[in-house]
């Protein structure tokens, strides 16, 4: 029998001789429900993972689209795929690396000048760390002892309820996980994503392309949507280092932002980070400014450290986020629309919501512009009105005027009313000639 292309073409081929096409439930037997509870299993565990992680799988659809336009460029110059994906994914968090880097190096430079200008340093810092670190330097070169010593055991169980390394640890070990989770989604969208496209258009799409024509939209709008976050970042970056150079002109004599263009940088990577954002930068660098104030005494300029805050809050992280991102990210949605997807989806959804209300919110508008009429056609019948065209304009005739071509003083003698012309209203007809 020969195969054809669409669906219910699929579909007969498939039914026994002599079965109604038309109610194709009746050929499903008992194997074939086996297969059908089988199938809705496998589905609802999918379904199940993901609601589970349903925050990372949203991250690494960003970092996909995030990526998309850099590994458009690497895959033409770097083969095979597999290492144009990484490239890719390395070149997009190199700029992160750098600026992370830098800042350690300030960290080190500054830590470094602080212990070697304490007044209780007189014996070396680095003789009091090893004092400090010395029992346990002895435990690791003889693990042993803790086995022989119940006490040394105890000591360390101690240690770590009382410091919180273990739930540290965990905490750690989570996000790394969710880490690794994240990038190889990514990883393998970028590799393989043509492939994913074209098993859902053979899989799934119709004879009229609604499919394609709504996949084609969604991923147009997810790309503007997502690169507007990268574009939030880099502006957000640029507005912090120009109001902490700012902030920094009223500052009193001996305080200050410290490096505040890196810092300024460091907020705007930092507003890619999910739930916390922009916070892992001025909250650490306020607390800074308030220690380095009461340590000189400085209560009358309290005011600095607070005012720093003020402004961190709502010129770097408020404003931004609320009119910036949804105005570069907006391009064919209504900025009204996008700017409460990334209100409310926090708010419904959590940390995730901020890429989750925006991409619910693209499916929705799309589903909206494309497939809701066709679904009113097939329903309600064809629309003829969409097949008229635009309506043609129609000049419009002006009124005949009853006096037009009478001779003047005529319009006098006109009989308004319907009768004969030239007879006054209520007078008599003239008599006939006969």
């Amino acid at each position: 029998m020969k195969r054809v292309s669409d669906n219910t073409g699929r579909m007969r081929e498939r039914l026994p001789t002599g079965v109604d096409t038309a109610r194709p439930i009746q050929w499903i037997d008992r194997a074939h429900v086996g297969w059908v509870l089988l199938g809705l299993f496998v589905a609802g565990v999918f379904l199940f993972v993901f609601y589970s992680y349903v925050g990372t799988f949203v991250f690494a659809v960003f970092i996909y689209y995030a990526t998309r336009p850099i590994h458009r460029r690497v895959e033409k110059v770097v083969r095979p795929p597999s290492l144009a994906a990484g490239v890719s994914l390395f070149l997009l968090a190199l700029p992160v690396i750098l600026l992370l880097g830098f800042t350690a190096s300030i960290v080190a430079t500054e830590l470094t000048a602080f212990v070697n200008q304490n007044p209780l340093n007189a014996i070396g810092y680095e003789t009091r760390i090893y004092i400090l670190l010395q029992p346990y330097i002895d435990l690791l070169r003889s693990p042993a002892q803790i086995l022989t010593s119940p006490g040394d055991l105890q000591a360390i169980q101690t240690i770590i309820e009382q410091t919180g390394i273990l739930t540290a640890a965990t905490i750690i070990g989570t996000a790394l996980m969710h880490g690794f989770i994240m990038i190889g989604v990514a990883f393998y969208l970028l590799r393989d994503d043509q492939q994913f496209s074209a098993w859902a258009r053979d899989r799934f799409g119709d004879e009229d392309g609604l499919l394609e024509e709504f996949m084609d939209k969604v991923d147009h709008d997810y790309h503007q949507v997502f690169f507007g976050n990268i574009l939030n970042a880099l502006m957000t970056g640029l507005i912090g280092a120009v109001t902490y150079n700012a902030f920094n002109f009223i500052a009193p004599p001996g305080l200050g932002v410290p490096y505040p263009t890196l810092i300024g940088l460091l907020s705007g990577a930092a507003s890619l980070v999910p739930l916390v954002g922009m916070k892992l930068v001025y909250v650490p660098v306020t607390l800074y400014l308030l220690g380095t104030t009461a340590a000189a005494g400085r209560l009358d300029a309290i005011w600095f450290p607070v005012g720093f805050a003020a402004v961190a809050f709502f010129i770097v992280d408020v404003i931004p986020d609320m009119v910036l991102r949804p105005y570069v990210s907006a391009r064919d949605l209504h900025m009204g629309t996008v700017m409460f997807a990334y209100i409310l989806g926090p708010l419904l959804f959590g940390w995730y919501g901020i890429f989750l209300g925006p991409m619910l919110l693209v499916i929705a508008v799309r589903f909206n512009r494309i497939v809701l009429p066709e679904l009113l056609e097939k329903i309600f019948g064809p629309d003829d009105r969409k097949h008229l065209g635009p309506p043609v304009p129609v000049a419009r005739v002006p009124p005949e005027d009853p006096t037009a071509g009478d001779a003047p003083g005529d319009a006098a003698t006109r009989d308004t009313s319907g009768g004969t012309p030239g007879d006054a209203p209520g007078s008599d007809p003239p008599p006939d000639d006969d």
